[in-house]
């Protein structure tokens, strides 16, 4: 089955796409390399250019019934690489519709990236392996750019991180749910919008192009933002693009509904990261971490970058998700604060420097306080700043140490709830 979206295109706005500390690496493209989708005569080296598939569109649901992802978010559907007429091509390569996506992504070191993808690329019903293992087999094998031919010395499933790393990194820098709530457009089960003015708050996100916006009985539940791509999906520049397929997407003209999640009034925006920027976290209101949340690296009253799961920050890339919880004192009593967890284990201050392993044992684990109800308190000799080498850059990793010493750099790390 296909479709016909023609596109018009131009260059107004290109995001640069972080990257986790992935596998092997694929093909360098440099020189002068075209955009998909405008070029004219046929272009030979497919690992450079995006072909047949050279329309990307990052996809993404609203559900409400049953509720998938945070009440203040949209969800992950996919990045399907659409002809640049509209029709497409699906399981382009059934030898590598793998079945094993969460066991490639631990094993190639993106735990970080995987527990994202728990908490915001998940589908309304069974559960996110399978849901991936589809996206990947149908849409996944069909990214020229992430072909095998196009790594050097190939090892199996080493295309596998790029591809998921390049949908989420591009969904964040797509955060529908602020888009919308800017324009005054936020869910309710009572109000409803013109769809001339969704389109428009999103459009306004997409470097003014237009963006699909798809409805069902009424309600919108799904959003395609389409890009044209410089170079690999995994490394290139994605170029804001406009859909124009004569769909309306089964939206009325008036009268569309945008249900809440939590069926009732509309939470509070999260902080997000648009435009390659991030904002900085919202404080939280307790004197305590509690439950799920990012760790945010603030270098001069803004925000930097943030922590991955062994302790350590970057600059780009995806964030760990960790877990606070009231530490336990002795003889099954309280202590007075709350230990830090992330997919690679406990954290704890070991040698000067912040550390989350799998060999810290609960007990072990350091006892943090919050500074001021947001600020993680310096395990190491109180206050809120922290330290480190530099400020890394890009997906390279610098050290958090709690004292100074020759350390030339202060942070403060927040926490930001997941």
């Amino acid at each position: 089955m296909s479709s016909v979206r023609m596109l018009t295109t131009s260059p107004l706005a290109v995001l640069y796409l972080a990257r986790s500390a992935l596998a092997g690496a694929p093909q360098q493209c440099t020189g002068d390399i075209e955009l998909s989708c405008h070029n004219t005569t046929s272009v030979a080296d497919t690992c450079c250019f995006n072909t047949p598939g050279g329309s990307l569109l990052q996809t993404q649901f609203w559900d409400t019934d049953p509720v998938v992802g945070p009440d203040d978010s949209w969800t992950i559907h996919g990045l399907w690489p659409d002809h640049c007429d509209g029709t497409y091509d699906s399981t382009c390569d059934s030898s590598r519709a793998y079945k094993n996506i969460t066991d490639i992504l631990k094993s190639s070191g993106n735990d970080d990236l995987l527990s994202y993808m728990q908490e915001y690329w998940l589908p309304n019903d069974g559960g996110g392996e399978d849901f991936w293992e589809h996206e990947f087999g149908k849409h996944g094998t069909c990214v020229s750019t992430l072909d095998p031919k196009c790594f050097a010395d190939y090892q199996p499933t080493e295309e596998v991180p790029y591809y998921f790393n390049a949908t989420v990194s591009l969904f964040k820098t797509l955060p529908t749910y602020k888009f919308l709530a800017d324009a005054g457009i936020t869910p309710s089960a009572d109000a409803t919008y013109d769809l001339a003015d969704i389109q428009a708050a999103l459009s306004k996100g997409h470097g003014g192009e237009s963006v699909y916006v798809g409805c069902s009985g009424g309600a919108v539940e799904q959003v395609y933002y389409y890009f044209n791509v410089q170079g690999s999906v995994a490394t290139g520049k994605f170029v804001p693009a406009s859909p124009d397929n004569g769909d309306d997407g089964g939206c009325p003209k008036s009268g569309v509904k945008y249900l809440p999640k939590n069926g009732g009034g509309s939470p509070t925006p999260t902080s997000t990261t648009s435009g390659g920027s991030t904002s900085p976290p919202t404080a939280t209101p307790t004197g305590a971490f509690a439950g799920k949340g990012q760790l945010k690296a603030i270098t001069g009253g803004a925000s930097t970058g943030c922590l991955i799961s062994g302790g350590t920050w970057y600059t780009t890339g995806t964030c760990a998700t960790f877990t606070a919880a009231a530490a336990a004192g002795g003889s099954g009593k309280r202590a007075a604060g709350f230990t830090l967890q992330s997919s690679k284990g406990y954290c704890a201050v070991a040698d000067g420097a912040l550390a989350c392993a799998a060999d810290t044992a609960a007990a072990d684990a350091a006892v943090f306080a919050a500074a001021d109800g947001a600020t993680l308190a310096n395990a190491g000799g109180g206050g809120a700043d922290w330290y480190s080498d530099e400020v890394p850059s890009g997906s390279t990793q610098g050290k958090v140490y709690a004292e100074k010493g020759g350390h030339s750099t202060t942070l403060q790390i927040q926490w930001a709830n997941a």
